[in-house]
């Protein structure tokens, strides 16, 4: 052997530090599960639950890969995947018959904050495509595989990809969607397990299917109910501050020129004229500065979002709008539930995460507190004031008769159609109302504007 290499070699021995054992040990496992999915002639995915379990044994995060490839038809895809290595995304690529142009490792500036979303909606059609596929004789993984292909937008691919790559794995479907349970309802995830012992996944499918079309009406109700009168009242106020800044400085200067008397109306018109003009640019900012704050502590402490929803929830006309929203999305939900089966404690726990209002949680626990101790739901909710008195007797009825489904779902028929009533009620009601508020400020302004007017040509008449 050459000298000069034996030297070399001696020296490099001398200054490599050893590997830690486990260190070792978890690189040699590592490229073993490598080496496992490479040798796969087929470009089957092999990772099992037994491959999981030992990644997860390891400590190993999921990694984000983007990744263009190309479909039968020659189109280009591009969309994001994540797996413990490039081999996984590259053998799940192939299994579903792509062309793989490029896989690369998403850079940090890159990864996903908050994973996306489907809408309401798109939940709603999603479901309803997959029981139609599945109603075809189509097996549920290539009805998923059917709206992954469907879809254009990377981050939605992303997500019916993840359930396609569970169920290759061998994960029942109630599984992969318990995987996203940031992207998929807690409901939905529950009403699939429910389906999964009963063997009807359809008729669930396309139960929640209606369900959450209905509860996106609601929503949409509610919201508009609420921002209708919100955005006319935000005109009504900017057309007054118009007023108020732009307009009435000019009749100040000449009534200040003039030297005329003023009455009182005036002078307090030209004050505030004053005070916005000056000032206006705090007001915006002080504005802004207490919504963020109302909306930081909104979303972060308990008790002061309950007390501002306590609050809504007691103005006139507007809290009952709120209350027979909260009503129908509990007892639908709760009914829907019922009628699948679902133990009452199961269901209440569900409830509870699926409603964001703080005094129906609070109704919610301290049912299932009530439950625990051998007590009947109607007790939690006799007396409560957020929960009207006709649903608390068709709820003591429904318990008492062994019908608390059916009578569940009169309650919110019931409820759903009061919601719809008022809110058609209030934004009948609202334009007007806003039109007088409107016609009564700027009929004031005019008011103090007109009337020095007058006295200056009195004046200047009688000279």
């Amino acid at each position: 052997m050459n000298p000069f290499v034996s030297v070399y070699h001696a020296v490099k021995k001398l200054f490599t530090f050893p590997k830690k054992k486990g260190q070792k040990k978890k690189e040699d496992i590592t490229a073993k599960l490598n080496q496992e999915t490479l040798q796969n002639a087929s470009g089957v995915v092999t990772t099992t639950k037994k491959r999981k379990s030992r990644q997860e044994e390891l400590g190993l995060k999921k990694l984000s890969f983007n990744y263009v490839v190309k479909n039968d038809a020659g189109q280009t895809i591009k969309s994001i995947f994540e797996a413990y290595d490039k081999s996984e995304v590259e053998a799940f690529l192939k299994n579903e018959g792509y062309t793989i142009v490029s896989i690369t490792l998403r850079k940090k500036y890159e990864m996903e904050i908050i994973p996306t979303k489907l809408s309401v909606n798109e939940l709603a059609f999603s479901l309803t495509q997959i029981s139609t596929y599945i109603k075809a004789g189509i097996p549920l993984i290539d009805s998923v595989r059917i709206l992954a292909r469907q879809t254009t937008n990377p981050h939605k691919r992303k997500i019916y990809d993840r359930i396609v790559y569970d169920l290759v794995t061998g994960e029942s479907f109630s599984t992969a969607l318990e995987n996203q349970e940031v992207v998929f309802p807690r409901l939905l995830i529950n009403m699939v397990k429910t389906a999964e012992m009963t063997g009807d996944l359809t008729s669930i499918l396309d139960e929640m299917s209606d369900y959450y079309t209905e509860i996106e009406k609601t929503r949409r109700a509610m919201i508009t109910a609420l921002i209708y009168p919100a955005i006319i009242m935000i005109v009504a106020i900017a057309v007054v501050a118009f007023i108020l800044i732009w307009v009435v400085p000019n009749f100040v200067d000449m009534y200040r020129e003039s030297g005329a008397e003023l009455p009182g109306i005036t002078i307090f018109t030209m004050n505030a004229s004053d005070f916005l003009s000056n000032n206006y640019m705090y007001i915006v900012v002080a504005l802004l500065v207490i919504l963020g704050i109302y909306h930081y502590m909104y979303k972060n402490i308990k008790g002061f979002r309950k007390a501002m929803q306590t609050f809504y929830m007691k103005i006139p006309v507007f809290g009952n709008i709120i209350i027979y929203n909260e009503v129908t999305m509990f007892t639908k939900t709760f009914a829907s539930l019922l009628n699948h089966s679902v133990f009452i404690t199961d269901s209440m726990e569900i409830l509870s995460k699926i409603t964001n209002n703080e005094v129906y949680k609070e109704i919610i626990a301290n049912t299932l507190n009530t439950l625990s101790k051998g007590g009947k739901i109607s007790e939690s909710f006799r007396g409560q004031w957020a929960f009207p008195v006709v649903a608390y007797e068709m709820l003591v009825t429904g318990e008492n008769t062994g019908q608390l489904g059916t009578m569940m779902e009169k309650v919110a028929e019931h409820y759903s159609n009061l919601h719809r009533n008022s809110v058609t009620a209030i934004k009948t009601l609202i334009e007007p109302i806003t039109i007088c508020i409107l016609a009564f400020f700027v009929g004031f302004i005019l008011l103090s504007i007109v009337i020095p007017m007058f006295d200056m040509y009195s004046n200047a008449a009688n000279m």
